[in-house]
């Protein structure tokens, strides 16, 4: 008879359990059945049950139904197949994309689908975690990738007052309206810092709500007239007007380089205020949630601790290139460079 490898069903099963009644051998019974010697003798010494007769004596005899119990319990226990194995060629491109891109598995499927990558297999994000998770990977581990989502807090939990800045504008008074992002303008603010021992330059961030667009801006130290100069020049760059419509409000935290709200709102060229400040309540960052979630995004490139002296200008616009350019799940695909062009915005 020729060699077969597949799988004994149950019918087979059903089928030895009469042949060892009948008293066939192993060797008969895998002739008949077209199946390896070996394999019917591990498959009748994995289905023999201990049983009692009349006399209460023990006996042991093949049991066509506990085999195909324990056969499914087996297969259940080995759990799913791998989606993808280490020959894969869609290995060396994840580890690419995070270790050298610094993408998020959300990102780097959607690029992939963007640029129309085809590969020998295809997983979602979810697995790229979980592979992750398992060490699957061999030049990159979970620690290379972006932070994992947490859980969202409720924006309706409030702090007391600052107390160092009882006089700035509260969120609370903030139009209820720019929690809904449906209208481009309001911006919220905040600074980047490096290590205490490393230099005094930081960056200045400000992430537009509804597009999630970037811009940042070298300061030479966490002052506040180092803040109010930065957005003169960059008042300076774009015009009055056109400042005063892109920045219709700023929200920032109670930061003592953010204290100098007559500066920040005073347009340097016109009679007009350019903006409006918010601040936050203290310890409540998830207020500014788009500016956490975006300064988790420079620190792929500058993580805690390091030293912004020497960043040159070039590096600032390549980081903010780079974060207006990503590719967001929350747009479909589109980066924030994406979305202006699709509400017809440009800075």
């Amino acid at each position: 008879m020729p060699k077969s490898y597949h799988y004994i069903t149950e019918h087979e099963r059903y089928q030895i359990e009469i042949l060892l009644k009948q008293k066939y051998t192993v060797k008969q019974i895998a002739e008949a059945l077209g199946h390896e010697y070996h394999t019917i003798y591990h498959e009748i010494k994995k289905g023999t049950v201990e049983q009692l007769d009349s006399l209460l004596a023990k006996h042991y005899v093949y049991k066509a139904d506990y085999a195909q119990l324990m056969s499914r319990r087996n297969m259940s226990s080995r759990g799913r197949k791998l989606k993808l194995s280490p020959a894969s060629d869609l290995v060396p491109y994840i580890e690419h994309m995070v270790l050298v891109k610094k993408y998020s598995p959300a990102a780097l499927t959607r690029y992939a689908a963007d640029h129309h990558l085809s590969f020998d297999t295809s997983v979602c994000p979810r697995t790229i975690y979980h592979y992750y998770d398992r060490g699957f990977f061999r030049h990159t581990s979970w620690k290379d990738l972006p932070c994992k989502k947490r859980k969202k807090k409720n924006d309706e939990t409030t702090s007391s007052v600052s107390l160092n800045n009882r006089l700035g504008r509260s969120i609370e008074t903030r139009d209820k309206g720019i929690m809904q992002r449906k209208e481009f303008g309001h911006w919220e603010m905040d600074t980047v810092v490096g290590g205490q021992k490393n230099g005094k330059s930081c960056l200045l961030v400000l992430s537009e709500r509804m597009t999630r667009r970037e811009i940042i801006r070298k300061i030479p130290d966490k002052k506040a007239v180092s803040v109010v100069r930065a957005l003169d020049r960059l008042e300076k760059e774009m015009g009055a007007r056109s400042f005063r419509e892109m920045f219709k409000t700023i929200t920032c935290d109670n930061g003592v380089e953010f204290l100098d709200s007559a500066g920040i709102e005073r347009s340097c060229i016109s009679r007009h205020s350019r903006t409006m400040l918010f601040y936050c309540h203290p310890y409540s960052a998830y207020e500014r949630g788009t500016n956490e979630n975006i300064n988790r995004m420079v620190r792929r490139f500058y993580p805690k601790g390091c030293s912004f002296d020497q960043v040159t200008s070039k590096d600032v616009q390549r980081l903010e290139n780079w974060i207006n350019n990503y590719p967001r799940s929350i747009f479909g695909g589109l980066s924030s460079n994406g979305m202006m062009k699709k509400l017809k915005v440009s800075i």
